[in-house]
């Protein structure tokens, strides 16, 4: 008789779910308060306020749905076995087209395109409602429904070219992987990382979105300046077209060792009224480089995924586990999907912990902005930011603690207020 992992598993997701919604209720109500935090009452207009609250309530209404249908529709796959359904279906499939099933890499293709085709279709209807409806109607969404579909079919398009050589790769190397298998794994998921962080900004991101060099002027000689006195090896600066899709903005930096690149948000260049505001963005940026916190985070993930790897090895072969789970075989994409179900608890709880680190990242990166000069310049690009977002106001402390990465914004105020303050103490 097989142990009830499947009975385990599903009982957590139901825990977790209720948990998480009561996180959802209590940032719910924090979001209805009519009146800003008291650290924020004359920092943010009275009507910024009031659209914020109305986007933020809209987004928690939907994510109430969404996140019901979702745990509706997992369970019930689980429960009532529908993966080793899915998985005898997707062989006879292969078989009647002329493929051999009994190739375990064939059978996993044709199992995986059904799995994309089934998240297209359940996945669709939120994505339109999210973007047409929530979006446009706070002014966000600039995506015509031909661009969402291209873009739709770009994803699809790559998923289909990318999909199958590093799936093949993963299913070889757990065949032939034997004792040393955790170590493989991670070695090509590592130089796999390496490959992705490469190419994607280079022919990946280009496909959905067009980069140009940022201008000869004031801003562009500000940044390089500054990227200079940090000795950043800042070889590329952009300006990638946001606006195309969304009025939400953004900045980040890419590349390795001397091959530094910086990408802004044209919807970033438009919000931020002066150059000041937004090299400040650019000194939180580069904080996060000189203070090695990319590193640390590209460490610490690798290190988890090879103490994933290393569990997955303690239980692929796991007669009990897949036999609870309605398999009666035990293939290697399914003996992956299933490890990373039973391993919940444990990603939620790093999860939280990987926040933990971001938020005290982001402090960091804000100070040292701060030490370069630019705290009153990044205090209000945050604002702004804020503001032209429509990011949340008030937020319940658990909530934000257990799904914030970045600290919220009276937070991250009232740190370089303080610092400020202790400056000119000093």
């Amino acid at each position: 008789m097989a142990l009830p992992y499947l009975e385990a598993v599903l009982c957590f997701m139901i825990l977790m779910y209720i948990f998480e919604t009561y996180l959802d209720i209590r940032q719910h109500r924090a979001l209805k308060l009519p009146t800003l935090p008291k650290p924020l009452v004359g920092v943010i207009s009275g009507e910024k306020f009031e659209r914020s609250r109305a986007y933020s309530l809209d987004k928690s209404k939907f994510h109430f749905v969404h996140e019901a249908v979702t745990i509706l529709m997992d369970t019930t796959i689980l429960y009532y076995r529908v993966l080793p359904w899915f998985w005898k279906k997707s062989g006879e499939l292969a078989t009647n087209v002329g493929l051999n099933a009994e190739n375990e890499i064939i059978h996993t293709l044709a199992f995986l395109a059904g799995v994309i085709v089934w998240s297209q279709i359940t996945n669709l209807p939120f994505s339109l409602y999210s973007t047409f409806v929530i979006e446009a109607k706070h002014g966000f969404n600039k995506q015509t429904i031909w661009l969402f579909i291209r873009d739709m079919i770009k994803g699809i398009l790559l998923s289909i070219l990318l999909g199958p050589p590093m799936v093949s790769a993963i299913i070889i190397i757990v065949q032939n992987g034997g004792p040393y298998l955790a170590i493989y794994l991670w070695g090509f998921m590592f130089a796999l990382s390496l490959l992705m962080m490469t190419i994607y900004p280079i022919v990946i991101a280009p496909l959905f979105n067009k980069f140009t060099p940022l201008p000869e002027g004031v801003l562009r000689e500000k940044i390089e300046k500054l990227a200079a006195s940090l000795k950043f090896p800042l070889k590329k600066l952009f300006v990638v077209d946001g606006s195309t899709r969304s009025s939400h903005s953004n900045a980040y930096m890419y590349g390795f060792f001397k091959n530094k690149r910086i990408v802004l948000y044209d919807t970033l260049i438009q919000q931020c009224c002066h150059e000041d505001e937004i090299v400040s963005v650019i000194a939180h940026e580069l904080g996060h480089w000189k203070l090695s916190h990319t590193v640390y985070s590209f460490v610490a993930v690798q290190l988890l995924m090879f103490l994933q790897f290393g569990g997955y090895t303690l239980v692929r072969n796991s007669k009990d586990l897949f036999e609870s789970f309605g398999f009666e075989d035990q293939p290697v994409i399914i003996g992956l999907i299933i490890f990373q179900h039973t391993i919940i608890p444990v990603q939620h709880l790093l999860s939280f912990c990987l926040n933990l680190v971001s938020r005290a990242f982001e402090f960091q990166a804000d100070a040292f902005a701060k030490n370069l000069g630019y705290a009153p310049q990044l205090r209000a690009a945050l604002v702004k930011l804020q503001e032209e977002n429509l990011s949340a106001m008030n937020t319940d402390p658990w909530y934000s603690a257990y799904h914030y990465s970045h600290p919220p914004l009276v937070e991250r105020l009232s740190a370089l207020e303080d610092d400020s303050d202790s400056k000119k103490e000093d």
